[in-house]
Parts: C-alpha cells; sequence; structure tokens
C-alpha cells in the first residue's frame, strides 16, 4: 500500500477500497502515518465525500482500531441515544435513567463540551464526587444492575476516532458529513449497543445551523448505522433557542432533577419525551414514557447511577457567587432569544471551553426567565448571567448583544420536532 496513492484516489475524486481503508486506519492508528498525511487525507474527504459502501467500511474500520464492549453479559436489551449537541440539551441525563426504567440497557458513553455546546460529562462533574472514568467491568455491573450509565470512553475504545479527530480540530474539516458521521456511529458501534436513536439538532445554536445540512447528516448517519449492524433511527430538532430554561454545567443538572421530579420546562420535556418513544420501539417496548417519567422511578435511577460512580446528591450543587441580569428594552413579546448567543455567553462566563484541556466551572452559565413566546415588561428580567467572578460579566454580556428582540404581537410557536429519519 502506498500512502501518497490513497491520498491522491481521494483527492482527485476516486473511491478508496475496503483493504486501502483498513490499511490506512490500521497505520494511522499506530502511528506510523504521520499527522500531516492523514490531515491531507481528511481535506479530500471533506472536499469530495465518501461513497456508502466506502463509509461503511471507514467506519469499521475505526471500530476495529480498538477494543469494543461486550454486552451480551448484562442480560438486557441495549438501546441509546446520541445528541449533535446544542445550548442547554441536558436530555442524556433525563433520558437515560427514564429508559433504564423499563429494565433496558443505556450505555451512555458522553463527551466534553467544546466552545458553545455543553458537554454531558461536564455537566455530571458538577455532582460531589461523581467519576466519569469507569472501567469495563464497572461498566458492565453498573448496566446490569441499574441499567444505565453515563461515562467517559476509555482509551481502547476506537482510539482511531480521537486521533482524527484532534487533526480535525486543527485542520478545519470538523464540518464534513461523512467524518461527523463515521466518528459518531463508530463510537456507538464500539460501545456494544444494539440499537441507537440520533438527536440531530438544527438551528441557531446547532453544529448543522441549516435544516438540509441536518437532514443530510441524519440520513447519512441513519444508514450508516444500519448498514453496520445497528437499528438506527433520526430525529430533527430545533436549537433554535436555549432547550429548558439553563445552559451550564450545575445549573442543567438541577433542572433536569426538576424534570426527574415531576416539573420542568415544556420544551425540555417534549423532546424528551420524543426520543424516549423513538427508543422504546426500537426495543419493542409499547407503552407512554410520560407516565414512566411521572412515576418517580426515573429519579431513583438517576440517584442510583449517581451513588454507583461516586456522587453525593445529598451534598446539593454548586451555586455562583455572582450574578447579574439582562433587562427587557421594551414592553412585548420576546420574539427572539437566539440560541448561538446564549451558549457563547455561558461559554465566555466559563461553563464551556476553547480548548480540550481547559477547565470549566460547574457553576457559570444562563438560566432564560423568559423564553421566545413569553410577555414582557420594560426593565424586567430576561436573562440571568452566574458567575464565578465579578469581572466576568462584561464579555458575556457583549456576546448578547442583537441576542434578544421584543414585538408587539407574539411570534408563531415552532415545532420543536422537524423530522423523523429511518430506513
Amino acid at each position: 500500500m502506498d500512502v501518497i496513492e490513497i491520498i491522491q484516489t481521494k483527492r482527485n475524486g476516486g473511491t478508496l477500497d475496503k483493504e486501502q481503508i483498513d490499511w490506512f486506519i490500521s497505520n494511522f492508528s499506530s502511528g506510523y502515518i504521520p499527522d500531516e498525511q492523514t490531515a491531507a487525507l481528511a481535506m479530500s474527504i471533506y472536499f469530495n465525500g465518501m461513497e456508502t459502501d466506502e463509509l461503511t467500511n471507514w467506519t469499521k474500520a475505526m471500530v476495529a482500531s480498538g477494543v469494543t464492549l461486550d454486552l451480551d453479559s448484562v442480560g438486557k436489551f441495549t438501546v441509546d441515544k446520541h445528541s449533535t449537541g446544542g445550548v442547554g440539551d441536558k436530555v442524556s441525563l433525563i433520558l437515560v435513567p427514564l429508559i433504564a426504567s423499563y429494565g433496558l440497557a443505556v450505555p451512555q458513553l458522553s463527551g466534553r463540551g467544546l466552545g458553545h455546546g455543553g458537554g454531558t460529562l461536564d455537566k455530571m462533574e458538577s455532582i460531589t464526587g461523581w467519576n466519569a472514568s469507569l472501567s469495563e467491568k464497572q461498566m458492565l455491573t453498573q448496566l446490569r444492575e441499574i441499567g444505565g450509565i453515563i461515562a467517559a470512553a476509555n482509551e481502547d475504545i476506537n482510539p482511531a476516532d480521537r486521533r482524527l479527530y484532534a487533526l480535525r480540530d486543527v485542520t478545519h474539516t470538523v464540518d464534513s458529513i461523512p467524518l461527523i458521521a463515521s466518528s459518531i456511529i463508530s463510537k456507538k458501534i464500539a460501545e456494544g449497543t444494539e440499537s441507537l436513536v440520533l438527536d440531530v439538532k438544527t438551528g441557531s445554536g446547532a453544529f448543522m445551523v441549516d435544516f438540509n445540512d441536518a437532514r443530510e447528516l441524519a440520513k447519512t448517519m441513519v444508514e450508516l448505522g444500519e448498514n453496520s449492524g445497528m437499528k438506527t433511527v433520526a430525529l430533527i430538532t430545533s436549537m433554535e433557542t436555549v432547550l429548558g430554561k439553563t445552559a451550564g454545567n450545575a445549573l442543567e443538572v438541577s433542572e433536569s432533577l426538576e424534570v426527574l421530579e415531576g416539573g420542568g420546562p415544556e420544551d425540555l420535556i417534549e423532546v424528551t419525551l420524543a426520543l424516549a418513544k423513538e427508543m422504546l420501539e426500537l426495543a419493542h417496548v409499547d407503552a407512554d414514557p410520560s407516565e414512566m417519567l411521572a412515576s418517580g422511578k426515573p429519579r431513583e435511577i438517576f440517584e442510583k447511577m449517581v451513588l454507583a460512580q461516586g456522587g453525593d446528591l445529598s451534598k446539593g450543587l454548586p451555586v455562583a457567587e455572582f450574578k447579574k441580569t439582562i433587562k427587557a428594552s421594551a414592553t412585548g413579546f420576546l420574539s427572539k432569544l437566539d440560541c448561538r448567543s446564549v451558549g457563547i455567553a455561558a461559554w465566555r462566563l466559563g461553563a464551556g471551553r476553547a480548548r480540550k484541556e481547559d477547565p470549566v466551572s460547574p457553576t457559570a452559565g444562563v438560566v432564560c426567565l423568559a423564553k421566545p413566546g413569553d410577555h414582557v415588561k420594560t426593565g424586567e428580567s430576561v436573562l440571568e448571567l452566574h458567575g464565578d467572578k465579578n469581572d466576568c460579566f462584561d464579555y458575556a454580556i457583549e456576546a448578547l448583544e442583537g441576542a434578544i428582540e421584543i414585538s408587539e404581537v407574539a411570534p408563531p410557536a415552532s415545532p420543536l420536532v422537524l423530522d423523523k429519519i429511518f430506513v
């Protein structure tokens, strides 16, 4: 095999065969192929895309670069969910214990936030003592005994994806649909789940701002999952404004607990239940998840999950020392609360990171005291900013310029679930 020939084939719009892909991924994972050549191939894929069979082979080769969890010993049907991320997207914290309440296993291996989008592990780490790192034995035991985990993938799972993602991040090839799809699906195959529901976000606060791009990504991932032997369905959901009322780590855990205890914002509940229905359908469970959510059982399972990973909810969640409010400039209906702007404000307050190695604040973030469609009066607080330092607010407030619009008439209600993609 010749690395230059492989790069040239892709650069010229050709299709790589299985042998070329297997050889390249294997040798890249072992460090034989240097980063600059892999970056060249990633850029060629970015511009020329990949054929369906080619992408399937690429994904399977990435899975084969490391270990695949064997969940047979768990003795339960396995189903997972993956979101492409957004602002205030704390759905996993509710969904994992909700689905585990039915006797199913949810092996949610999650990531950390980067930029304006929050990370599930960062949110959970705001709970005192909670540990994201579990051995394979611990994962299997927790799935068997409790039914759900939220944890970090260990170093042996899909090392090819970890190395390739780092390169994509510094070569501006992150937003390539084939590379996004293969990254997500290969990780889910490697975690051993039998079925997967995808939450593909679109709108201002989403990675895929354009609906058609989101639909193409959803379609690609569903086909890729199915071609790889994993039953896969995708919902495309709106991320034009913050999901729920909070963006920030401890703030989102608190809101998730509110939902698990029978309260919480309607939009967050709607998206959670829509995804839950799809997960139950894949697991051949005929049930209404709203009834289970109201029963209190998912709240009990969440506490068991937290305890099993060293966390202690009885100590309470950390609270920011400093707060500042953004007030309405006029009386009328809140017609716009730009999602990305709120996410960037939360990030600048300390809730997110610019680089993977950066620390995050557990307490920083934004609380939406009003959402689009709500009536507000001049001087009434619309947003509450939370920070660890009194001098952290100016930079965040700057991100919110133009993010809030107030109109004389209420904006039309927009659907949250925009489409469903399945085979």
